[in-house]
């Protein structure tokens, strides 16, 4: 498996991934019923980098990288996430973490924030907490999840 800068022939396998995660209504605030052109606004902007795992031509996950904020607080990086159902419990979220802290450091990038990690995303919050990230505040009811209802929201953050 290579992880490397997603192109144009992996758009169909990223949108078959973003849509079954966003779907779910669980862990993005992304619109549920999203169509293919949402993954240019919300996985494919001028301002960020899109990653995809490969193994042999088979997308397993992707994730992308951008500036927290403009200007004054472009030296903070901001990242997403989404493996395949199928690749789930392989550690590809894992990987994909571990490189995007490695191409952060690289880009120049002072530390790693997370914006809205849903906290019944215990399996994140786990990985991202084993990865070095902290909880450093939390957002009451800031999440509409499709099964629970309202859930609190956490910003994680790293250092680099």
């Amino acid at each position: 498996m290579v992880i490397r800068i997603a192109n144009t022939s992996d758009h169909d396998q990223i949108w078959d991934i973003y849509r079954n995660v966003v779907s779910a209504g669980d862990t993005y605030a992304f619109p549920p019923d999203a169509n293919k052109g949402d993954l240019s606004t919300y996985w494919f902007t001028p301002s960020m980098k899109t990653y995809v795992a490969d193994e042999g031509g088979k997308i397993l996950g992707t994730y992308f990288m951008k500036p927290n904020q403009p200007g004054l607080g472009a030296h903070i990086a901001n990242c997403g996430y989404m493996v395949s159902p199928e690749a789930r419990n392989r550690g590809i979220g894992k990987l994909l973490c571990k490189h995007s802290l490695e191409e952060a450091k690289a880009m120049g990038f002072k530390g790693m924030q997370f914006n809205y990690v849903v906290s019944t995303n215990k399996v994140a919050i786990a990985l991202w907490e084993k990865l070095g990230f902290r909880i450093i505040g939390t957002t009451p009811g800031g999440f509409r999840h499709s099964r629970l209802g309202f859930v609190d929201t956490h910003i994680m953050y790293k250092a680099l």
